[in-house]
Parts: structure tokens; C-alpha cells; sequence
């Protein structure tokens, strides 16, 4: 039987992890970018530090942080931008999604197409931010809403389907 030993076994199992963490890396990668650039590659800045002890508490090898903050600081380096984009998703539930990207037009249709796909669609700004409190630590809900068993897993599979999509940094939710 062909295909079937233990190596192609690991082999599926190590390229599917490998690029859960490329896609971590990747977001990562972005942050300590903008960050650098905020910081002109001043590393003792409290902005690009805080970015550097996030990457390394998800593991990034120190040679990729290195690389992320010589390309924001190099010459022709793209510029990043922080977007913020509100929804409604299943059972009412309001969304906001942060993202970084070098193309907000681009980064705007992808999550369109996502919200789309899910059965919903982007608010205008303002009409989802009214239900949280924007913190240090990121958004934090004023008051929850309650999900139904049906809606959560259609909720689950959106916010999957937002956290896999490479210019996306987080999603909150009110959803209890």
C-alpha cells in the first residue's frame, strides 16, 4: 500500500502546522513592521519592544523579527496601515476587525468577500464601536449578547474565517 507509512503521516501533520505558523509569522512580520517604522528601528521604543515580546511569545525565530524591522527601516520599505472595519454577525452580534495592511482597498474586499460568504456584510464606522470600550489591551465589550445554538457556529466560522486572512491582526466580539 503506497502512501500509507508513517512518514507521509508526519509529513501531512508537520506542512499543516508549518503553515499555521507561517500564517502567525506573517501577521507578526506586519506588526513589528509598522511598529519599526513608527520607531524609526529604535528597538527600546515601547511600541516596537511590546511587538518584539508578543512575536517571541508565539515563537517567531529572532532572525525573522530581525528581518521585519530592516525591511520597515530599508529603503522602499511599503508602508503599513492600521484599518479597523465593524460588523454585525450572526444573532446580532457586533464585530470589529483590526487589521494592518499595505493596501486598504484590497484589504477591504477580502473581508467584504469573508463577511459575504458568512451571510453578512460590513457596518458603516461607528455602528458596532458604540458596543465596546477601546482599551490599551484592544476592544473591550460594554455589554454582551447573547448567542443562540444555532448562530454559534455560524459565529465560529466567521471569526475562523477572519483570523485566517493575512491582513486581519484581531477580532472582537460582544457574543456571550
Amino acid at each position: 500500500m503506497s502512501g500509507h507509512n508513517k512518514f507521509s503521516k508526519i509529513k501531512r501533520l508537520k506542512a499543516k502546522t508549518d503553515a499555521q505558523k507561517s500564517a502567525v509569522f506573517t501577521k507578526y512580520a506586519k506588526l513589528l513592521q509598522m511598529e519599526a517604522k513608527k520607531a524609526n528601528g529604535n528597538i527600546t521604543s515601547p511600541g516596537l519592544k511590546a511587538a518584539i515580546e508578543r512575536a517571541k511569545a508565539a515563537d517567531m525565530p529572532n532572525d525573522n523579527i530581525d528581518r521585519a524591522i530592516k525591511k520597515a527601516v530599508g529603503a522602499g520599505a511599503e508602508q503599513m496601515e492600521e484599518v479597523t472595519y465593524e460588523a454585525y454577525g450572526p444573532g446580532g452580534v457586533a464585530i470589529i476587525i483590526e487589521g494592518l495592511t499595505s493596501n486598504k482597498n484590497r484589504a477591504a474586499a477580502e473581508i467584504k468577500h469573508i463577511l459575504s460568504l458568512n451571510d453578512t456584510s460590513l457596518a458603516s464606522s461607528g455602528s458596532a464601536s458604540w458596543a465596546f470600550d477601546k482599551k490599551p489591551e484592544g476592544w473591550i465589550p460594554k455589554m454582551m449578547t447573547q448567542v443562540s445554538e444555532e448562530d454559534t457556529p455560524k459565529l465560529e466560522k466567521l471569526i475562523e474565517d477572519l483570523e485566517n486572512n493575512e491582513d486581519v491582526q484581531e477580532v472582537y466580539t460582544n457574543a456571550e
